[in-house]
């Protein structure tokens, strides 16, 4: 299989060349359009905050060299950064997409997001007619591969980011989010994060701070959430179930009397308090107050080191099920070779005359039950020879392999020669 992928990622390239390289939507569309004329037949390009990679079927003398050259130069990035690059080529190419859209090569190892990002990035490639047969054939098999290691193991199970954890432990306070109230203080990176985690569980009311106003403004935006003027946020604190603070202050924000006067407000109703802030925002003596569920940074880093460990422990389950996807679809294309198809074609169509012949030989006198087998194979014979000679012709002469691929493989889904019966005999193809 002709399939090869260049990538920069994590553990290849510095977080300023990976900025560098990043590509927007629209520059992968625009990508996508100069990379069909002459560079690959067809493909798939993936770019996060931790990877871009190209994926593709080439044309003729076309290398993964070819593909960095093309990245660099369309970046504007020097050529000294070549070593950065990793180079995958047919069926490693193909594991290493698995490998990422699984999450094993991803820097939080099980990143769920990844799945839909790798999706995406299919979307667009099929939006600008860049994925034709096999590498819709690739997107179905990255798709199964990913949600069997989503459903089969506990890759992507339990929180490894503090935002996250801090989200996931107050759904185990809270078990009802959407009659729940939030309060985010502090909307940088950690913070937002926090408070998409908190949309997404469908939290009934949002509500976010920020010493600058814009930057709160856009986040609330987004999330459809309330904002609360920083210096107004201590005099609602008793109007919500649960305060997230994550904040660069170098004081203390709330004080356990700023709490304790916002339960009493409340009539002691619960509250969690999220402290994911360096150095802290919360005091935290607020743990003293009935009713008062506190958490720093420190606890939620025990439940995200115990929730890492776990996922490391799913790795082999996880890299079972690559391998085992990879060599499925490498029988599968295999098969799609002239001569084992035409192998499954004569083999499909004898095993229906034994098994007719079987049924009725009884019906014939022992004289003519030679005659039977002798026409019927003859039968058999005439019917599949000019659907012989023209599926060698199709694979000799077709200017795309595409084409009579697709061709090969439309037949044998007419037959039936794709299901799980033929697996075995394709096997024993393979082998000789």
């Amino acid at each position: 299989m002709k399939l090869i992928a260049l990538s920069i990622n994590h553990r290849t390239s510095t977080v300023e060349l990976r900025e560098t390289l990043h590509l927007s939507e629209q520059e992968i569309i625009d990508n996508i359009s100069l990379l069909k004329n002459g560079i690959l037949k067809e493909g798939l390009i993936i770019s996060t905050c931790n990877r871009t990679e190209i994926y593709g079927l080439p044309f003729n003398n076309i290398s993964n060299d070819d593909l960095r050259k093309f990245l660099l130069q369309r970046k504007n990035v020097s050529a000294e950064n070549s070593n950065i690059f990793e180079n995958y080529f047919s069926s490693e190419a193909l594991k290493h997409l698995f490998r990422v859209i699984t999450g094993l090569d991803s820097l939080l190892i099980g990143d769920n997001q990844i799945f839909k990002q790798v999706k995406d990035s299919f979307r667009i490639a099929d939006e600008q007619k860049f994925s034709g047969f096999l590498m819709k054939k690739i997107f179905s098999a990255a798709v199964k591969t990913g949600k069997r290691a989503i459903s089969e193991t506990e890759i992507s199970s339990g929180a490894v980011t503090i935002s996250y954890a801090a989200v996931q432990l107050i759904e185990k306070i809270f078990s009802n989010l959407n009659k729940k109230s939030a309060l985010v203080i502090g909307v940088g990176e950690t913070g937002e994060i926090a408070a998409k985690h908190l949309a997404d569980k469908g939290i009934g009311e949002l509500t976010v701070t920020n010493r600058t106003f814009d930057k709160a403004a856009k986040l609330a935006e987004n999330l459809n959430s309330r904002i609360l003027p920083y210096t107004k946020y201590k005099e609602h604190l008793y109007e919500f179930d649960i305060i997230i603070s994550a904040t660069s202050s170098p004081n203390l924000l709330i004080t356990k009397d700023d709490i304790a006067g916002a339960m009493k407000k409340r009539n002691y109703s619960s509250m969690v308090l999220m402290d994911i802030a360096i150095p802290r925002d919360i005091d935290p003596n607020c743990k003293s107050i009935d009713y008062v569920f506190y958490h720093d940074i420190d606890s939620l880093n025990i439940i995200v080191e115990q929730n890492l460990l776990k996922r490391k422990k799913e790795i082999p389950k996880v890299e079972k099920i690559i391998d085992e996807e990879v060599t499925a679809f490498m029988q599968w294309y295999k098969s799609l070779e002239a001569a084992p198809t035409i192998k499954n074609l004569r083999d499909h169509f004898e095993k229906i005359r034994a098994e007719e012949v079987s049924k009725n030989i009884n019906k014939f006198s022992e004289e003519d039950r030679e005659k039977l087998e002798i026409i019927s194979k003859r039968i058999i014979n005439k019917i599949l020879h000019q659907p012989t000679v023209n599926l060698k012709k199709l694979t000799e002469n077709s200017e795309d392999s595409n084409d009579s691929l697709n061709a090969i493989d439309s037949l044998r889904e007419l037959f039936g020669m794709n299901d799980n019966n033929y697996n075995e005999d394709n096997q024993n193809n393979l082998k000789e």
